[in-house]
């Protein structure tokens, strides 16, 4: 009897997490245009430190998402890295509540979109400094098959990829994507819509980048960015989600993440 109780009510919480999620169609690439340069102000054009990471939060219909851009500040190029379920449907999303399920690790839908922007903070290097980030960030975009909603999403994703910079983290995971970006600007000393060099951020709080990874995994950064690659076809066509609230309350928002 106790068991049947037990099926019951995991049941009725699936149902109840599947219909906070039907409004969320999550997404295949979209492309909007939006030149990388144009969340922040651009470094002199005599500038070493031209290679950048921004770690960035939007909104979704039910929840937010959090990915980073990284790229060169003189070319409109764009590459997007973030860790979301590999699915438009929103059974994954709600399997991946309590189970890992398959993921993706690359574009979701409004990513390149300014409008759904919740938070951003742009760190800008070196080419010497951005080899081994750009490196790592296609080493953990191919080795993280699976997303969970409380044990790795997409907030533990580019909260590696602060780590490996050496950047000061939040050490949380389970919270709104951009309450973590603002974090990250405040620890790091950052201001919003300010472009910051790591050698700055570095010097200032003594830490220092993990190690740089073998020359095997390692990629010039030039190669990263050299051309953008295309985004791929969605397998049915999907309506562009609503845009976002004009104001929203803590209760208006689920507590999680993708």
């Amino acid at each position: 009897m106790r068991t049947g109780t037990n099926h019951r009510g995991l049941i009725v919480g699936i149902v109840a997490l599947a219909a906070a999620a039907s409004c969320h169609v999550p997404a295949t690439a979209q492309e909007s245009g939006v030149k990388p340069e144009s969340a922040a102000v651009k470094p002199d054009a005599g500038a070493k430190a031209i290679y950048y990471v921004d770690f960035r939060a939007r909104t979704a219909a039910t929840y937010g998402h959090a990915f980073v851009w990284f790229g060169r500040m003189d070319r409109k190029q764009v590459e997007v890295a973030g860790l979301h379920p590999a699915s438009e449907s929103p059974i994954p999303y709600i399997i991946g509540q309590i189970f890992p399920v398959p993921s993706e690790t690359g574009k979701s839908y409004g990513d390149l979109d300014e409008a759904y922007l919740t938070g951003s903070y742009r760190v800008v290097m070196t080419e010497a400094q951005a080899k081994p980030v750009f490196a790592y960030i296609k080493h953990l975009q191919e080795s993280s098959p699976l997303w969970n909603a409380t044990v790795y999403n997409c907030v533990s994703f580019i909260q590696d990829i602060a780590r490996y910079m050496g950047l000061k983290v939040p050490n949380e995971h389970v919270i709104m994507p951009d309450e973590w970006v603002n974090k990250l600007r405040r620890l790091n000393g950052g201001r919003e819509n300010q472009v910051v060099a790591l050698s700055t951020i570095l010097a200032r709080s003594g830490s220092k980048p993990a190690e740089p990874m073998t020359a095997a995994a390692s990629k010039p950064a030039e190669s990263t960015t050299a051309a953008a690659p295309k985004p791929a076809a969605p397998r049915t066509a999907a309506p562009k989600p609503a845009g976002p609230k004009t104001s929203e309350t803590p209760a208006d928002r689920m507590a999680a993440v993708y």
